[in-house]
């Protein structure tokens, strides 16, 4: 592209020195030409002139006087009646510039010179010419390498950008080139690089968000199963065969909110709902694994509370603080309910170490994590909490306190 435009800029100058050079040639080529004719013509007026005054003076019309009245390089011929002809100078050979003047008494004077000396000044003036637009064109190739530079630097760069963004690096470069046409584009290139920054981002979010609350139910199926393969009692089977479907309703429940939370992340569904059967729920699925760990998990506090939320996303919640006290927590685990002002309060807790001085509130935070673990499970639970208007806080670092608040049903009446 760059060549292409020197050697466009470059035919429009040709073409413009061309039509103009031309032009001017021709216009000096007549200007010389008229000139050294109206020389001609002036020295042959005022020779005429001067054979006319000695005429009347009675003085004589001889070469020798009349030899300083005419200039070098030229010819004169003066016939008077009466008297041979007079000739001054050389007679030109070739082609010649003429100029005849006739006086009052029949005396005639003719000049001539030589038209090659015309076409020694024509030359010189060509050569002027032929100099001045050489400079033209070497000033023109300057201005079009450096104008080509100006505009495919930009547009290499733009290329390169472009090309980045097709292979995954979305961060916009923020470049501009005084050109507006540039800069428009370059303008709509960081729009899209921070769109598809954006993008990615949420599909990163949501990939990891999926594989973390689903690992959570699947982890408390899996542990259902082993109880139905580990017994051989009908009624058992069939007891914890329901508690599975009820589980996997709510995985499927999780991934139905995955996908509305990937559109809308502040999405919610909240309706009014009974704690207590979601609490016992998730006490009933999480008794087994406890109970193999030789740890306990229970429940206190004011029972019948009617809450305001969505029941799948407060059960994983729930399930998150249960599972993050089996994995770093230690003794037994305590679900506690009760009300503060218009809200109801689900206080999760256990008698391990708790939360480190270093961490604090900053547990929330996504890839913060003090015991090697991921980083998203609080992350992504305070997020399921505010998408129906709850929150999810750390009351209590030693022994930890987690406080799931949500807002309380008003009776009506």
């Amino acid at each position: 592209m760059r060549r292409r435009m020197i050697n466009s800029t470059l035919a429009v100058v040709l073409v413009v020195i061309s039509v103009f050079g031309l032009s001017l040639v021709l216009v000096e080529t007549r200007t010389i030409e008229n000139s050294a004719q109206e020389s001609v013509d002036s020295e042959a007026v005022r020779l005429i002139s001067v054979v006319e005054n000695r005429l009347v003076a009675g003085e004589p019309v001889a070469a020798k006087a009349l030899r300083r009245q005419i200039g070098a390089h030229r010819y004169a011929r003066i016939e008077v009646r009466g008297q041979a002809p007079i000739e001054l100078g050389a007679k030109p050979s070739g082609k010649a510039i003429r100029s005849v003047q006739t006086g009052a008494n029949g005396e005639k004077v003719t000049v001539e010179e030589s038209h090659s000396s015309v076409g020694q000044e024509i030359g010189r003036t060509l050569l002027v010419i032929l100099a001045v637009a050489l400079l033209a064109v070497l000033a023109a190739v300057v201005l079009a390498i450096r104008q080509a530079g100006r505009l495919t630097a930009p547009l290499t760069d733009l290329a390169e950008t472009a090309e980045r963004l097709g292979s995954g690096d979305p961060r916009p470069r923020h470049r501009r080139y005084g050109v507006p046409e540039l800069d428009r584009v370059a303008d709509v290139l960081d729009s899209s690089a921070e769109r598809i920054a954006r993008m990615l981002t949420a599909e990163r979010r949501l990939a990891a968000d999926a594989s973390h609350q689903l690992r959570t139910p699947l982890t408390a199926l899996s542990m259902r199963l082993e109880e139905i393969i580990a017994t051989d009692e009908t009624e058992t089977v069939k007891e914890e065969a329901a508690i599975a479907l009820g589980q996997v309703e709510r995985l499927t429940d999780v991934v139905q909110r995955l996908l509305t939370n990937s559109r809308d992340p502040k999405t919610g569904s909240a309706v009014a709902f009974d704690l207590d059967e979601v609490v016992k729920q998730q006490i009933e699925e999480w008794r087994p694994a406890y109970r193999g760990e030789g740890r306990a998990v229970s429940r206190s506090g004011a029972p019948g509370l009617r809450a305001v939320g969505t029941p799948g996303a407060v059960a994983q919640v729930l399930a998150t603080l249960i599972e993050n006290s089996l994995m770093h927590g230690d003794g037994n685990v305590n679900l506690h309910t009760r009300v503060t002002g218009n809200q109801v309060v689900v206080e999760v807790t256990d008698q391990g170490a708790g939360v480190p001085p270093d961490l604090g509130s900053r547990v929330f935070e996504r890839t913060v994590s003090g015991r090697n673990s991921t980083g998203l499970g609080l992350a992504v639970a305070r997020d399921l909490a505010e998408a129906d208007g709850g929150r999810l806080e750390l009351l209590q670092q030693r022994p930890p306190v987690f406080a799931l608040f949500l807002g309380r049903e008003v009776e009506e009446g």
